[in-house]
């Protein structure tokens, strides 16, 4: 039975309690999906019920939702936080690039629910007006960056900010979401350090390469 302080410690932190949850739910989403994800499970590993839950979140779709949306929030606040508009644009395009490379790599659980959201279409993710509106930000900073390398004369390529957030996605997800089948067809361990740095130098340089090098002329 729950003890009485522990019961009163949750009803004078509900925050705490939801954040719990959310935490908890991460895990078993992205271990076995919407679909094998188990509520009962999430409610005995907070020692809490599945009313509370239900309380918070109305359903375990709304939770799935709400894990979704923290996630998203986890990346796009790491990306605030790393003061772009003060840097020059190369220094501020390769901080973003390998800031992207290590939280994905380092929050194999984003990766993951990413991919099952997929599986489902995105149905979910539609529901959420945060999530659009989360992700606006990192292509308004992308083409703030684009737009003050043109003008400063180091970037010479018309991009679009979300074809380039899309390059540096889709490498940077990859080496996570791919992981095990690379690895296994290769024999290669992309967790393996020296391997790891060669990869966040090389997306790096390749993001820099294509927007500072000069377009061809047609003739």
């Amino acid at each position: 039975m729950r003890r009485p302080a522990e019961r009163e410690s949750r009803k004078n932190d509900p925050e705490k309690t939801r954040d719990d949850i959310l935490n908890v739910a991460t895990e078993e989403f992205s271990a076995y999906g919407l679909s094998g994800g188990r509520v009962d499970a999430i409610a005995e590993k907070t020692r809490t019920s599945k009313r509370m839950i239900y309380y918070y979140f109305g359903s375990k779709e709304g939770l799935y939702l709400a894990v979704l949306e923290k996630a998203y929030r986890k990346i796009r606040s790491l990306e605030a936080d790393l003061e772009l508009a003060d840097m020059p644009p190369v220094e501020a395009l390769r901080t973003l690039v390998a800031s992207t490379f290590d939280h994905d790599e380092n929050n194999p659980d984003f990766v993951r629910l990413v991919s099952i959201e997929n599986i489902h279409h995105a149905n979910h993710m539609k529901r959420s007006s945060e999530i659009g509106e989360l992700n606006l930000s990192i292509v308004r900073t992308i083409r703030e960056i684009l737009e003050r390398g043109r003008r400063e004369g180091v970037f010479h390529r018309d991009v679009d900010a979300v074809d380039l957030h899309m390059l540096i996605s889709a490498f940077c997800f990859f080496r996570v979401s791919n992981r095990y089948t690379f690895g296994t067809i290769f024999h290669r361990d992309l967790s393996e350090p020296a391997l790891y740095d060669r990869h966040k130098r090389m997306i790096s340089d390749a993001v820099i390469a294509y927007v500072t090098q000069p377009v061809a002329k047609q003739s």
